[in-house]
């Protein structure tokens, strides 16, 4: 396990860098869902070591990408979403950032490039030592798993910065648990004054029973499926069919990403790639009420690239006559490649 301060060091190396430039299977209720505490409440976390003792970190970053669809080829026509694997979470060319990172030259294209920016989220493992909601059925392995928010990782980084903080706070013997609080600020929930508790604590006797027993998860392991060939294929297919408006096909897509709850038919196209275990996925719901995701966690605030300056004017293009059809996701994508 890395100490404090390789861990200060990494971060600072990853922060410096940024600044230059600009499954296992699912359904056992593992994952702690602190975003459905009410209002006003707390819960009382400790978080504990990644079993990859290469990790230099005790959790894992997630990106994912958001496409849209207003509905599904011969079948429910009503909007779906399909979360995909950005290809850069494994150092890997994403094709969907590929094309979208140069919409923000283009002020009028800054919204949809948002729109398909990747998401992060952070997979972190641990106890809730004091819950302030009443779960239906708790699993039987105390150690949880979290998805922790850009929002309330900034404040876990920010305090493994600060020098005060001498001992790593998952250890075991002077460890410092975390407290997630929940306000709403407008119409989103708001996590700003979460923070870690003032006191070292060490874990008890049944805490300490519990790793010797259940032993502790590879964070990886709850990462999705890094893609291959044909996934990097499908995902490129589905971008620019949800950029054009098009439906979600389901026999063309079903067996590499689908919307929660669709079933694929055995006529789907199949993957010729090897195939490997899946993680669950908790997706960030939108403002509006979507068509249901597994495991749904609060709404992220994630960073896009700051538009640089303005380009040089460009003349506005000609408006679509009726009867005409609108341009294709190709169009657009080769206006903007033109454009830079």
């Amino acid at each position: 396990m890395a100490s404090l301060a390789e861990i200060r060091a990494k971060l600072q190396a990853m922060e410096s860098k940024g600044s230059g430039s600009k499954q296992q299977s699912g359904g056992d209720n593992a994952i702690y869902p602190h975003w459905n505490i009410d209002e006003g409440t707390s819960a009382t976390l400790r978080f504990l070591p990644d079993a990859d003792v290469d990790n230099t970190f005790f959790w894992q970053e997630r990106q994912m990408i958001r496409l849209t669809f207003p509905g599904i080829k011969g079948g429910d026509m009503k909007p779906v979403t399909v979360q995909v694997p950005c290809a850069e979470m494994y150092g890997d060319t994403c094709p969907v950032l590929t094309e979208v990172r140069p919409w923000f030259k283009d002020p009028s294209l800054e919204d949809m490039g948002r729109k398909y920016w990747k998401k992060r989220s952070y997979i972190f493992q641990g106890y809730v030592t004091e819950n302030p909601m009443t779960e239906a059925n708790t699993p039987e392995n105390p150690i949880r798993r979290f998805v922790i928010s850009p929002q309330i990782f900034n404040i876990i980084k920010s305090a493994l910065m600060d020098p005060d903080m001498e001992n790593m706070p998952t250890d075991y013997m002077n460890g410092t648990d975390f407290r997630v609080t929940k306000t709403t600020k407008g119409q989103y929930a708001d996590y700003s004054t979460s923070k870690w508790a003032r006191k070292e604590r060490a874990l008890d006797e049944n805490e300490l029973a519990a790793i010797d027993t259940n032993g502790l998860h590879n964070l990886a392991d709850f990462l999705p499926k890094r893609p291959g060939a044909d996934e990097i294929n499908a995902i490129s297919e589905m971008f620019q069919a949800s950029v054009d408006g098009e439906l979600y096909d389901v026999e063309r897509w079903g067996n590499f990403y689908k919307p929660y709850g669709v079933d694929v038919p055995a006529t789907a196209t199949q993957s010729t790639t090897a195939p490997a275990q899946a993680a669950p996925v908790a997706p960030a719901p939108a403002v509006a009420p979507a068509a249901p995701v597994a495991a749904p966690v609060e709404p992220v605030a994630e960073a896009a690239p700051v538009a640089p300056a303005a380009p040089a004017p460009v003349a506005p293009a000609a408006p679509v006559a009726e009867g005409e059809a609108k341009p294709s996701a190709d169009d657009i994508l080769n206006m903007i490649r033109n454009r830079t």
